[in-house]
Formats: structure tokens, C-alpha cells, sequence
């Protein structure tokens, strides 16, 4: 071994330190803000008529779970694309239809995900570098397309949402200050909200933000109130915005020579796959997990679920969700006891991270910063595994969401993701 290549070897742990330092400083930089409203077509880079995106690692028709195949066929419909399920298939298997994940067009979504061509998207802007990431308007509960039921009443709810609903967000967000989504989330932790599966408090202060330029519009009061009932009876709105937040920031760490930290954790419902910032775009994967400590509707249990789903875990890759759990005491049901096990889970995640964010600061634990920065060498070291906060949608039956809990992310993504790093660092030689 020539002396050149041992120094670059011996030099790697300082290079990988430096190299994550720089890394949060620049997801520490970023300053999301939500800054407009635009059709998916018109803005999405790379969008196509015939392009219909969705959550997770990439994955063919045929490895597709089965709530991700009725979401597709549900916006080939919504498109006017096919006339019916059959049609929408039919086109998928000539493929007619682009099928690509969210995280390849700048937009994350969450459950399966799915943005077409139509649908309106809002954009939020890093004003710190200009970059743009994009996300649809969160449809709410029962039959919605992100949880894999694309009936009539679904169809009807996206159309409202983007004949009538979407219109008058667009003068909303025109109208009023840039929103920061940062703002909401650090408010949002103080009071009870880990800014995933809980997000009503950073819904209500997204309300609080936009009802005056709501109601100053001139438009009837009537429309004015529709559209405000139909944000606030929800109290997931807030959750594709702090989704597209979150993946400004992890893309900015993104890219770094020699980084080991963790920049995209996603899943598809048969696959969970992860990026790291130092190993480019390529995505490691393995089987989708089930999630383990869960709270189910009435009537359903662990055989009726499907895998875990969705862009969403970009949440704990960004250091909240399950890495904040401690700050939602109502969560800690979800972590198979008591509030103490929720405060256990955030303080196992900081083994894992390599830093703590001081945008959110959670109140139960002395107001210590956020644990951010998954490393994949400390998963592997200690076998702790990223905590993820999570929805369950039924496996087969199209009844959309049928309970929520905590996915662990699979040991296998760290492991392989490490020994490409050592591969690419020639350590075994």
C-alpha cells in the first residue's frame, strides 16, 4: 500500500467528522417558507401529463403494494387518463404512464404519496438558497387517496380540492406574509405537537396565520368558510407542509464527500429504503417493515395492515416525529407504556444522531435541542434503530387508515449503506 493511500485512509475519520459538520451546518441553514400555490404540472420539475409520482424508494407495477396500485389508478382516473380501474391498469401496463418516486421531482408525500398532473401542490422555498420542494394539500381522513381508497367520494374530494379549494389558497398565500414553516413547528413542539403523527397544534397555528387574509378576500363568506371548515377538521393539514420543510433541509446536507449522515429515509409499502449524503443518489433498501407498537381502529388488527407507507419518515431523517416523541405526551400510548418510554425513545435516538437541533427544543427534556442527523455508522455500531411515528392503512380492502404507531427502520438499509461506504473508500483492501 503506497504511502498516499494509507494517509487517505488513516484521515478518514476526520474527513467523515468534517464532512458532517458541514453537512448540519447546511441543513441547519435552510429557512423554509411556504410560498405559493401551483398546479403539479406547471411547477414539479420533470412533471408530465402522463407522470404520476409517489412515495418511496423506485418501484415497478408489479412489486407495488396493493393501497399504492388503487392510489395510481385513482389519479389515472382523477386525470381524466382512464375511465375506470381496468383502463388505468391497462395504460400502467403498456407503459403509457410514468411511475416515479416523489423524491426524484423535489415533492414528498405522504401514505402512498401520489401527485399527478393536475393537482395543485404548494410550494415552499428555502430562502437561504432558493431551492423549492413541492407537496400536495393533505386530503384529510376516511376514503382519501393517500390512504389507498380512490372511490367516488375520494374523486369528488380531490376535484373540490382542486376546482375550489386550491383557487382561493393560491390569493391566501398571495395575500398573506411568507409563512415559515420552521416558526410553526418550534411553537408546534412547545405545545404538544412531535410534528407527525401529531399536528394539531401547528395546524391551529397555520390557521391562526392565514384567517384574517382568508376572510379579507372577496369572495362570498360562505366559500371563505367551506374552505376554512375544511382545514380546520383536520388536524393533519399542517403535515405535507412540515414534510416539504424537512426535505429542503436533509437535501441540503445531501451530496457531502465523506458524510455518513442519512438524508432521505422513505418507504413504499414494499420497500424502506434510505440515502446518504456522501454516497450520491442511490437508494438501500430492504423489506418494508410492520409496524410494532400500534393502536388499531375497531375491528382491525395486525393482520389486516399493510407495511409501513410513505415520504413522511423525511420527518425523523429532519429530527422530529419519533425522534421528538418526548414532546407529545398524548404519543406515548403509541410507545407501548408510559410517557417515561417516549422520553426512553428520544433519548435513544440521540445515540444515533450527531447532533441536536436548537430550532426545537423540547420542553420534558430541559429544552434540549432536537436529536438530528442519523449517522449511519452509529445505527450499525449499536443496533438502535431509527424510530418512526406512522400510520396504518388496510393491506387489501381500500378502507383507507386503520390505526397508527411506531415503525422501526430496518438494520439492513444502515448495513448496506455502510459497506458501500467502505467500498467506496476501499477500506477492505
Amino acid at each position: 500500500m503506497s504511502a498516499e493511500r494509507k494517509t487517505k485512509k488513516t484521515d478518514l475519520p476526520e474527513r467523515i467528522d468534517a464532512a458532517n459538520a458541514y453537512a448540519l451546518e447546511m441543513l441547519f441553514s435552510v429557512e423554509p417558507v411556504l410560498e405559493g400555490v401551483q398546479k403539479a404540472l406547471d411547477v414539479v420539475p420533470g412533471m408530465t401529463p402522463s407522470t404520476v409520482l409517489h412515495a418511496g424508494p423506485p418501484i415497478s407495477w408489479r412489486r407495488m403494494c396493493d393501497p399504492m396500485k388503487r392510489a395510481v389508478r385513482g389519479a389515472l382516473i382523477f386525470e381524466g387518463l382512464a375511465k375506470d380501474s381496468s383502463e388505468a391498469e391497462k395504460m400502467i401496463l403498456e407503459d403509457r404512464i410514468i411511475l416515479s418516486p416523489n423524491h426524484h421531482y423535489d415533492c414528498v408525500g405522504p401514505m402512498t404519496g401520489i401527485i399527478s398532473a393536475s393537482m395543485p401542490v404548494v410550494v415552499t422555498k428555502d430562502l437561504t438558497t432558493g431551492k423549492k420542494a413541492y407537496s400536495t394539500f393533505n386530503e384529510g381522513g376516511g376514503q382519501a387517496l393517500w390512504f389507498g381508497s380512490f372511490g367516488e367520494e375520494t374523486l369528488r374530494r380531490l376535484r373540490w380540492i382542486r376546482d375550489k379549494f386550491a383557487p382561493v389558497m393560491k390569493k391566501v398565500f398571495a395575500s398573506a406574509e411568507p409563512i415559515s414553516v420552521w416558526n410553526i413547528l418550534s411553537q408546534g413542539i412547545q405545545m404538544g405537537d412531535e410534528c407527525h403523527n401529531r399536528h394539531g397544534a401547528c395546524t391551529n397555528i397555520f390557521l391562526k396565520n392565514i384567517v384574517e387574509p382568508l376572510f379579507s378576500l372577496k369572495i362570498s363568506r360562505a366559500n371563505a368558510m367551506d374552505v376554512y371548515r375544511f382545514m380546520s377538521a383536520n388536524s393533519h393539514f399542517f403535515l405535507n407542509f412540515t414534510m416539504t420543510g424537512c426535505k429542503l433541509a436533509t437535501d441540503a446536507a445531501h451530496d457531502i464527500v465523506d458524510s455518513t449522515l442519512v438524508t432521505a429515509m422513505s418507504r413504499n409499502g414494499t420497500v424502506f429504503g434510505i440515502r446518504v449524503s456522501g454516497l450520491g443518489n442511490r437508494w438501500f433498501v430492504a423489506k418494508s417493515p410492520y409496524l410494532e407498537d400500534a393502536l388499531y381502529n375497531l375491528g382491525y388488527g395486525p393482520k389486516d395492515a399493510a407495511p409501513d407507507i410513505g415520504d413522511s419518515s423525511i420527518i425523523e431523517t429532519m429530527g422530529l416525529g419519533g425522534f421528538a416523541i418526548a414532546a407529545a405526551p398524548s404519543m406515548a400510548s403509541f410507545a407501548g407504556g408510559g410517557f417515561s418510554d417516549a422520553v426512553g425513545i428520544t433519548n435513544s435516538m440521540n445515540l444515533i444522531t450527531a447532533a441536536k437541533n436548537p430550532k426545537f427544543a423540547i420542553p420534558s427534556l430541559d429544552f434540549q435541542g432536537t436529536p438530528t442527523g442519523i449517522d449511519i455508522r452509529k445505527v450499525v455500531d449499536t443496533a438502535i434503530l431509527p424510530s418512526i411515528n406512522s400510520a396504518i392503512v388496510h393491506k387489501s380492502s381500500g378502507a383507507g387508515q386503520i390505526g397508527a404507531g411506531i415503525a422501526k427502520a430496518p438494520y439492513e438499509c444502515f448495513e448496506k449503506a455502510l459497506l458501500a461506504f467502505g467500498k467506496r473508500h476501499d477500506l477492505a483492501a
